[in-house]
């Protein structure tokens, strides 16, 4: 029989193995600093991108109306925003307790009443470069948040004190949470995606159709085998419209505050245009997107329900709902960039996440970006150009206030007719100057819970101790300045008052009006 005499293993397999668990640690180690790289750099360039187009003349523009009301709002003590969303603009109430906060912080000059807008829009462009990372490849979320970034309608709305530009980000921010949820599920998770989706309908309410696309991509994850997917979404879907439902209850009241928008075929057809800020830039990412839903794979269906579902959903009950408005369907913009990216980064290999290439693939991805980037630009540079004008029909209330408070004395009173809102106007543009007394405001905005005030009953009254006027109009074409005012309001002032220097400005008249 032979003996068994032990024999000594050898050391340097097991030193061979320590080194393959060593190089395959150094390996995760680079691929998380790499993955880590990337997402920076397609958050952090097209962020950069657009603050380079939104800040520029953050403040030039004149505000509008829809921005004199954030600024009355948003300056209104708690008590009287309350009052005030009684009766109207209660969706909006987050954004005007934000603003509250934010104008004791940083002041209403326009620039500071923008800013967060324009923050919120350079957030939205890196979470456009994201979400298209995670689904597509890095030069198409590169490329996606690029093209974003310089749409001129990312620059009108980023220079816009409305909520918009928010209503966008948590789309984007609901849309990544959920793709985060489906890849590695958890409660936290789940329960963010759930806290973004309420975020996104006090944002507007027309951005919640986002969901819509959500589903879609959750039927599908579970059609490939995950057997509890629908749950949590329905769970956490659940969370975030219960948040937001007592708003949508109240708001259904509010819906006539909206009933002006009529809605026409012609306002389809200016669809592109006017979402996009130009026609160029709209054809060119609208048929380019079109074409990227065949590359998009499983994303196709969420993504053509981003884009499509809401316009169409909300053009078909235009009559009913009015909200067919392309400032309320901003959110569907990052839908079309990211399936123009997907196109094209397509040219240049497959849309694999997280694929490694080799250094002559990377440069060539590299330079199709910077080409298609750089050209989509120069043909937005007329559009971003034009959003940063003042429009086009909106009264000069700036070169009114600068008229009445350059002559103005002590004792004058101002009034005011027109539908554009006139005394709010001035309001805010005579904010830092003394200004002639409102002398026919017999209850204030805020006593009435409204934008508007209530005038005088007895003008004569009221008109007893002013020797000068300061009537502020915006009747036009020929128009006499006082028609459509309060009958004996108007008797008033032509038998106690004649006309006096006159100021024709665009689209509003500052005329004096002199005791006879």
């Amino acid at each position: 029989m032979t003996a068994y005499t032990p024999v000594e293993e050898p050391q340097a397999p097991r030193a061979e193995a320590g080194g393959g668990r060593a190089d395959r640690r150094r390996a995760a180690s680079g691929d998380a600093r790499g993955a880590r790289g990337s997402a920076l750099l397609v958050f952090v360039l097209p962020a950069l991108a657009t603050l380079a187009c939104v800040l520029p003349g953050l403040g030039r523009r004149q505000l509008w109306r829809d921005e004199h009301a954030t600024w009355w709002a948003s300056s209104l003590s708690y008590g009287d925003l309350g009052r005030l969303i009684e009766h109207i603009d209660v969706v909006f109430t987050p954004y005007y307790a934000i603003m509250h906060l934010w104008i004791a912080v940083a002041g209403d000059s326009p620039a500071a009443l923008r800013l967060p807008g324009a923050l919120a829009m350079a957030v939205s462009a890196g979470l456009v470069g994201l979400i298209g990372r995670r689904v597509f490849a890095v030069r198409a979320g590169l490329l996606a948040g690029l093209l974003f970034a310089v749409v001129p309608a990312v620059t009108r709305y980023g220079q816009e004190a409305r909520p918009y530009a928010f209503a966008t980000l948590f789309a984007l921010l609901a849309t990544l949470l959920l793709l985060r949820a489906l890849e590695k599920p958890s409660l936290r998770d789940w329960t963010l995606y759930g806290l973004a989706v309420a975020a996104t309908g006090f944002g507007h309410l027309v951005a919640l159709s986002v969901v819509a696309g959500h589903l879609c991509l959750v039927v599908l994850e579970k059609r490939r085998g995950d057997r509890i997917v629908h749950y949590a979404f329905a769970g956490a879907a659940m969370l975030g419209l219960s948040i937001t439902l007592p708003m949508v209850a109240q708001g259904s009241g509010q819906s006539g505050q909206i009933s002006w928008n009529v809605t026409t075929t012609q306002d389809l057809i200016d669809y592109p245009q006017e979402l996009f800020g130009s026609w160029i830039t709209g054809g060119v990412l609208m048929g380019a997107g079109l074409l990227g839903l065949l590359v998009a794979r499983r994303y196709a269906l969420l993504l053509a329900s981003w884009t499509l579902l809401p316009p169409v959903l909300t053009f078909l009950t235009a009559n009913q709902l009015h909200l067919f408005l392309p400032r309320y369907l901003l959110f569907t913009v990052p839908a079309w960039a990211l399936l123009a990216g997907a196109l094209v980064a397509r040219l240049s290999g497959p849309l694999t996440p997280g694929a490694r290439s080799g250094a002559g693939a990377k440069v060539l991805s590299g330079l199709l970006v910077t080409a298609v980037a750089a050209g989509y630009a120069f043909a937005a540079l007329p559009g971003i150009d034009l959003a940063k004008r003042d429009m086009d029909d909106e009264p000069d209330y700036a070169a009114a206030a600068a008229a009445v408070a350059g002559k103005a004395r002590p004792g004058d009173g101002m009034i005011f007719n027109g539908g554009l809102s006139e005394r709010r106007a001035m309001s805010y543009e005579l904010r830092d100057r003394r200004a002639p007394e409102d002398v026919l405001m017999e209850f204030t905005p805020q006593q009435n819970g409204s934008y508007g005030a209530t005038e005088c009953r007895r003008p004569a009254r009221c008109l007893a101790d002013v020797d000068r006027l300061w009537l502020v109009s915006t009747i036009r074409d020929g128009k006499p300045l006082l028609q459509g005012m309060n009958e004996k309001t108007a008797a008033v002032i032509a038998k106690d008052f004649e006309a006096g220097r006159r100021v024709e400005l665009h689209r509003v008249t500052v005329q004096v009006l002199d005791r006879k």
